[in-house]
């Protein structure tokens, strides 16, 4: 739902556009897109990436409704509205911050938040839905670009209702249904999802202690009613072996990291 959330704006806009004065649909989108942007604020959300494109698309879009004729409207208002959000949803990946990423960590624990399964499921969604944004402007572009006298309000002549409503909207559902099945097949088992955490130790601690630290620490990492194995200690991500043990120069302790594996507790079992 928080996705779909981030998409009210726009969805408002393509609702209302064509059916309702441009002004108004722009004005109502815009009121939605700030609208949402303040219950994130006020709800100690972050800024969404696509949250804030939403204002500052609707803004443009406003100022452009306001000061272009009618005829130019019903020709590239709709093809601009699909650029804003293929534009916001290429920025997002662009800077390291997926959209999809963003909504879907909402309520995650951090080892879910950290996993690369889940980073490289919402890496793949936010491109799916990049590409369908990317196809919406293209195709609601064609129409003004080969018919001069083109506009979203001519239910009669094919290019325009086909390239200005039914591919955009069609490539609009596929995104949304493979974004609905995708996470399923693309999740492995949990038992093969690794977890990470730190811990502290004094650098002359032994193997076996710094192992008793690290499945402490692993267990509690892997929730109640499972057990962590395959547990494995490093410095810096240089793994421990042996009896080896740790000496840092001029320090008494140092951080460590440690990964594990998750199984329920009757199947336990660790590995050095």
């Amino acid at each position: 739902m928080g996705i779909l959330f981030g998409f009210a704006p726009w969805i408002v806009y393509w609702v209302l556009v064509g059916n309702v004065p441009f002004a108004t649909a722009v004005l109502v989108a815009l009121g939605v897109s700030i609208a949402a942007f303040v219950v994130a604020r006020v709800s100690d959300s972050p800024g969404r990436t696509l949250e804030i494109g939403a204002v500052v698309t609707f803004v443009i879009l406003a100022g452009l409704t306001f000061t272009l004729d009618q005829a130019f409207m019903e020709r590239w208002m709709q093809p601009l509205s699909n650029a804003g959000i293929f534009l916001v949803a290429l920025i997002s990946a662009l800077i390291g911050r997926p959209f999809v990423r963003e909504f879907a960590q909402v309520g995650q624990p951090k080892e879910v938040i950290e996993s690369e399964p889940f980073e490289r499921i919402t890496a793949v969604l936010t491109w799916i839905w990049i590409v369908a944004f990317g196809g919406m402007t293209v195709s609601s572009a064609v129409p003004p670009l080969i018919q001069g006298d083109a506009t979203i309000l001519d239910t009669r002549t094919p290019l325009s209702f086909v390239c200005y409503w039914v591919v955009p909207f069609t490539l609009l559902g596929l995104a949304a249904l493979l974004t609905r099945l995708l996470p399923d097949r693309m999740v492995p088992p949990e038992e093969e999802i690794v977890r990470k955490t730190t811990f502290v130790a004094f650098s002359e601690a032994e193997i076996d202690q710094l192992m008793y630290l690290a499945t402490e620490h692993a267990n509690r990492e892997v929730g109640a009613g499972k057990e962590a194995y395959d547990i494995r200690i490093g410095g810096k991500g240089v793994p421990l072996v042996g009896d080896e043990t740790f000496d840092v120069q001029g320090a008494r302790a140092q951080t460590l990291t440690a990964s594990a594996r998750a199984t329920r507790r009757q199947n336990s079992r660790s590995t050095y």
